[in-house]
């Protein structure tokens, strides 16, 4: 475990729920991955973003789920493309992502609280 953290640490993540629209294997990437098109809603929009969740998740299958993810970090480039986006999730036993998502259908770009 870290340190402490505060309320105003977590103010300053902005963890928004999306809708993936989109996914297709990340082509050059070191471990396999997906880039994801995620619908964070009106006023975020569209924003992409690259997940190593292949274990678990076949791309076509991912398409209309809803995920959590930090929309407030810096783009990053992974394998040339421009990741906008840290998809959330937790590891399984054996290490592989399992993603966060509400387990009801909620309206994309709620922010988490």
């Amino acid at each position: 475990m870290t340190g402490t953290a505060t309320i105003e640490d977590l103010d300053r993540l902005d963890i928004r729920v999306g809708t993936i629209v989109d996914a297709q294997p990340l082509e050059g990437a070191k471990k396999p991955a997906y880039r994801l098109d995620i619908d964070f809603g009106p006023g975020i929009g569209v924003k992409r973003s690259s997940a190593q969740i292949t274990v678990h998740y076949a791309a076509e299958k991912l398409i209309g789920r809803q995920v959590l993810g930090v929309v407030n970090f810096p783009p990053r480039r992974i394998a040339g493309f421009e990741s906008e986006v840290l998809t959330l999730g937790l590891p399984d036993e054996d290490g592989a992502v399992v993603l966060l998502r509400p387990d009801i259908a909620v309206p994309n770009g709620g922010r988490m609280f």
